[in-house]
């Protein structure tokens, strides 16, 4: 009996890592975990190290992140990874650079990001340094991301707003926390943060080339784009004129909002038709979001 009941209760216990990971893997992908960590083009193994960031202030690469106890983060305990996600800061106290998305991830629920942790944690762990990013003084001096984070940074958690709708309110979740989609169509100041006053009025990304569109309402952005157009377009990457949807948008697409339910790409678009219309903060050829 007593055997029996072991057993049960390691069947249990196996069942409920594998329902944290199954969720996990869905977080992964809204939170386009993949892209950023896995240099594919480059031939580095699945998140062992992202491709070259350009940005005003130096190129970066995102760091290895398979559970590998020496180049990975497979020594981080729960609480290592909350606070890396939630306040960008590392398990040895370093400030992480805002490339990395913590200033959303910081909204996301803990179970979210433990869920992740486990799927992270599944995956195999790749013996294969980060690369280091390649940034000049006085960005390369770390201790002033301290001082960064007092101007442009809040650790705050997502709060549902109860005068909204249960569908505007997983949208929103998702496009402010894990989707993070405002760290690229929202502008920056001047020292790389978010510009909230223009949020998702469109910006020009940090190779100074790429354009993420206005996605707010406007004559500019998506007026003429109804819930379903633009569901549609996270599934399969088409605009309401039958363009495809490439550069950058095309991974997220492929990687991330495809994969989603149909349920929370509905709630993102609803969110975004839900936004106050503001004029496009960056040029625009005319004809709204592309």
């Amino acid at each position: 009996m007593l055997a029996s009941g072991v057993v049960c209760t390691l069947s249990g216990a196996t069942q409920a890592d594998q329902a944290a990971i199954d969720r996990g893997k869905y977080i992964f992908d809204a939170a386009g975990c993949f892209a950023c960590h896995t240099d594919t083009k480059g031939g580095r193994p699945t998140l062992s190290g992202g491709p070259a960031l350009q940005t005003p202030f130096g190129t970066f690469y995102a760091p290895n992140i398979t559970p590998d106890p020496r180049h990975g983060i497979g020594r981080w305990s729960d609480q290592d990874f909350i606070r890396a996600l939630r306040e960008g800061v590392s398990p040895d106290g370093r400030h992480y650079y805002p490339v990395f998305p913590y200033t959303s991830y910081t909204k996301a629920s803990e179970r979210d990001l433990l869920d992740l942790k486990s799927y992270i944690f599944a995956q195999p762990p790749v013996a294969e340094p980060s690369r280091s990013h390649e940034i000049g003084f006085p960005f390369a001096f770390r201790p002033l991301l301290r001082l960064w984070k007092l101007l442009n940074f809040e650790a705050v958690r997502w709060r549902a707003d109860h005068r909204r709708g249960e569908e505007w309110n997983r949208g929103s979740y998702l496009v402010e926390a894990l989707s993070h989609c405002g760290e690229c169509h929202t502008p920056r100041n001047i020292l790389g943060g978010l510009d909230h006053s223009s949020w998702m009025a469109g910006a020009v990304l940090g190779n100074g080339k790429t354009v993420a569109p206005n996605l707010t309402p406007h004559e500019s952005g998506l007026e003429q784009w109804s819930v379903a157009d633009i569901t549609f377009a996270l599934e399969l990457g088409l605009t309401p004129r039958g363009e495809i949807l490439g550069g950058e948008m095309a991974e997220v697409i492929a990687r991330s909002s495809s994969r989603l339910s149909a349920a929370d790409r509905s709630a993102i678009a609803a969110y975004l038709k839900a936004l106050p219309p503001l004029p496009s903060a960056v040029p625009t050829s005319g004809g709204g979001a592309k």
